[in-house]
């Protein structure tokens, strides 16, 4: 017996063939999705979709099989991090709110952190993408800058509390063109 997709497969079947197929060859546009998994903990092990910031920021030049998604403390991120140290060299996950999305990629950057993953402090947000752009400071930022939906952020965290964990292990970027639509796992509260 042949199983045949539901409709809402079908529907994320061509959500994520028209996102794939509009996708240019090199880089990362406004309005385009950079994906990354969550390898531990098991219980949120799906693929989440970001969105670069539009006007500041560098992009993934290199792919992370492992690094760690380390949440910022105070969650913010808008001035100096109770958790920098942990956050050297990994990634941030950041909450929005209290200072622009360049002054939290500047303090991510400041403490030595590869990217930052900025999600949204609406924690029913599940399908609403925030442009993210350059405040009126002038400044710049070298490391790449995303955002992530609200519920996928605060699930991740979430996680993290029930499980006691300080951090998330996640692959960064991920590729799902060579990912069969029907065994990509992403998160069920996410509607595709």
């Amino acid at each position: 017996r042949v199983a045949v997709p539901g409709a809402a497969m079908l529907r994320r079947s061509l959500w994520l063939c028209l996102c794939l197929c509009s996708c240019p060859a090199r880089g990362l546009r406004i309005h385009e999705y950079l994906y990354f998994q969550v390898l531990s903990p098991g219980d949120i092990r799906y693929i989440f979709t970001a969105t670069p910031a539009k006007d500041f920021g560098g992009v993934f030049n290199t792919r992370y099989d492992q690094i760690h998604l380390v949440p910022a403390d105070p969650p913010e991120a808008c001035g100096e991090l109770n958790n920098g140290v942990f956050i050297q060299d990994q990634i941030a996950l950041v909450e929005r709110g209290g200072c622009s999305f360049l002054s939290k990629t500047r303090v991510v950057q400041e403490h030595g952190g590869r990217a930052v993953i900025i999600a949204d402090n609406a924690y029913d947000n599940d399908s609403f993408y925030i442009e993210m752009i350059q405040d009126s400071s002038r400044r710049t930022a070298d490391i790449p800058a995303l955002f992530l939906l609200g519920r996928d952020g605060y699930m991740i965290r979430r996680s993290l509390e029930q499980h006691g964990l300080p951090w998330a292990v996640i692959s960064i970027p991920v590729n799902v063109t060579s990912i069969p639509t029907y065994e990509m796992m992403q998160p069920p509260w996410t509607f595709w």
